[in-house]
């Protein structure tokens, strides 16, 4: 077991994975478990005394570090007695399945799934689909509304092996659709999806268009301009340069 002092239990195991290629398409190369019960099986498939480094050829970088959440730590050397850094030693196969990013039983498609069942109602195949490696097609009929909403809503844990799919999926329902789709969006989605739609419309898949397709109504933009101002100041000068006006139209046809 991990010598972790009894005063300062662990309550996230952070991982970093580099691998590329040989995982799920959708994992992140970095993701935290903060589960109770998800650590305790980490900890207790790691081996009782880790091999001094060097001593495995190659040498598995896979989990560098466990931390108190409490504390905000990059990967590196500390004496605060709340941290314990693992030496890069091979994983015992166990451990090695149970953090494998494409075993059904492993901890990532655990994330997956309750990314996926986590999802509105009407995209939940779609996500489920995703969650399992694949490309299938956005769902038709969908509001792009809630598109936004689903990408900009809270998740208990956002920094799990879902993250990368918690982005990937909503963007690509956005990316196709029209600008003045996208505007109408912004007026109809919550609270959470106009923070998403102030990172869509700030990120390249929108600011790369042509000067004619960034072209945005008044109303969505004061929208979009206010919530980054107050929210994202980040992203407000991207917004004002790159989006460009058009006569508002208050009456959406059909």
């Amino acid at each position: 077991m991990i010598p972790t002092p009894p005063s300062v239990p662990v309550e996230c195991i952070r991982i970093r994975d580099a691998r590329t290629g040989t995982g799920h398409p959708h994992h992140p190369a970095y993701y935290e478990i903060v589960d109770p019960q998800e650590i305790a099986e980490v900890l207790a498939l790691w081996p009782d005394e880790p091999a001094a480094a060097g001593t495995h050829e190659p040498s598995d970088p896979g989990i560098e570090f466990l931390t108190c959440m409490c504390w905000e730590h990059e990967p590196g050397g500390s004496d605060d007695p709340r941290i314990r850094e693992l030496p890069n030693v091979m994983r015992p196969q166990p451990l090695a399945r149970l953090l494998d990013s494409r075993a059904p039983d492993g901890i990532p498609a655990r994330h997956r799934a309750r990314w996926a069942a986590a999802a509105p109602g009407g995209l939940r195949g779609y996500a489920e689909a995703m969650a399992r490696g694949e490309e299938p097609e956005p769902p038709a009929g969908i509001a792009l509304s809630t598109a936004f909403a689903w990408q900009g809503a809270a998740r208990e844990n956002p920094a799990d092996a879902a993250s990368f799919l918690a982005d990937a999926a909503p963007l690509r329902l956005l990316t196709g659709a029209g600008t003045a789709e996208l505007a109408w969006a912004v007026r109809e989605t919550d609270r959470g999806g106009l923070d998403a739609a102030v990172r869509f419309f700030a990120s390249e898949e929108f600011t790369t268009r042509h000067p004619k397709r960034r072209r945005v109504p008044d109303t969505a933009r004061d929208l979009l301009l206010r919530h980054a101002r107050s929210h994202r100041p980040a992203d407000l000068p991207v917004l004002e340069r790159r989006l460009l006006r058009t006569p508002d139209d208050r009456v959406r046809w059909s």
